[in-house]
């Protein structure tokens, strides 16, 4: 994949529709009915506009077993999307039947690497021949006492699993802002040739943490980082994600343009 673009969602639909340089997009998984799919999502996969569906619930953190039948969802979902690519996230989102509603981060200790991977080669075993690629989130706290570097988690998961790597720049930010670090410092950590595609978004500060919202526009600092990650590696795709509170047009316009020009690529919206 190659260029900018934004994730599909119900709500700016005929937007994305739109623009007239799209070339990708990402849909939440869990969204999609596999028998009665949207169909202006669909009608941007016959257009040959490549759609990466992206699971937030299969909870590949999570010390149980991943559902089979969640992991059959996506697998049927890259199917019908005619996908070669799909995605997750690292984090867990339930424990004991009990579901937490949220992306929750885990410990970066070994034997979270171990179960990690284990949930990882399930989902494949399940996808076949799709490629997985996986997400770091922003976490709001750290477990005490980690083993590994955040960037030597991550790092061990990829190389023992072959999957490639959804960098979302504007969670690097986040977890760099509430841990007084570097962001630029943990990019140089992280292993850049991996990755498959990037994420950017907007988030806001509340009682002194910066929570990665999705609902606020991308600021400036996200910005920089990703010219940062442009000038260390050959530019990737970009996705832009929006959820809930969405903007007139002319500002989601005025956001990709930004992103476009900050990526050194060219834009998707004239």
């Amino acid at each position: 994949m190659t260029g900018v673009g934004i994730g599909w969602r119900p709500e700016i639909a005929g937007y994305v529709a739109t623009l007239p340089g799209l070339r990708f997009t990402e849909v939440v998984a869990e969204s999609v009915h596999l028998r009665h799919p949207p169909e202006l999502l669909m009608d941007l996969v016959e257009r040959g506009v490549r759609v990466v569906p992206h699971g937030v619930k299969l909870s590949l953190g999570g010390a149980e077993p991943v559902d089979d039948a969640r992991a059959a969802h996506l697998a049927r979902c890259a199917e019908l999307l005619r996908s070669p690519l799909v995605s997750e996230h690292i984090a867990f989102v339930r424990a004991g039947g009990v579901e937490a509603g949220h992306l929750l981060p885990v410990p970066r200790t070994r034997e979270a690497v171990d179960a990690i991977v284990a949930n990882v080669r399930r989902t494949q075993a399940a996808l076949g021949g799709v490629a997985l690629a996986l997400e770091p989130i922003a976490a709001l706290f750290d477990w005490p006492d980690p083993e590994l570097t955040e960037a030597q988690f991550l790092t061990e998961i990829l190389d023992r699993t072959g999957c490639p790597l959804l960098l979302d720049v504007a969670n690097v930010y986040a977890n760099a802002r509430n841990r007084d670090e570097s962001p630029t410092d943990l990019l140089d950590a992280l292993p850049l040739d991996r990755i498959a595609y990037v994420h950017v978004a907007g988030g806001a500060e509340h009682d002194g943490l910066y929570h990665d919202t999705h609902t606020d526009a991308t600021p400036p600092e996200v910005l920089d980082l990703v010219k940062e990650l442009c000038a260390r590696t050959t530019p990737p795709a970009l996705m832009l994600e929006r959820d809930g509170r969405y903007p007139p047009a002319a500002e989601l316009t005025r956001e990709l343009d930004a992103l476009s020009a900050a990526a050194g690529l060219p834009r998707i919206t004239a």
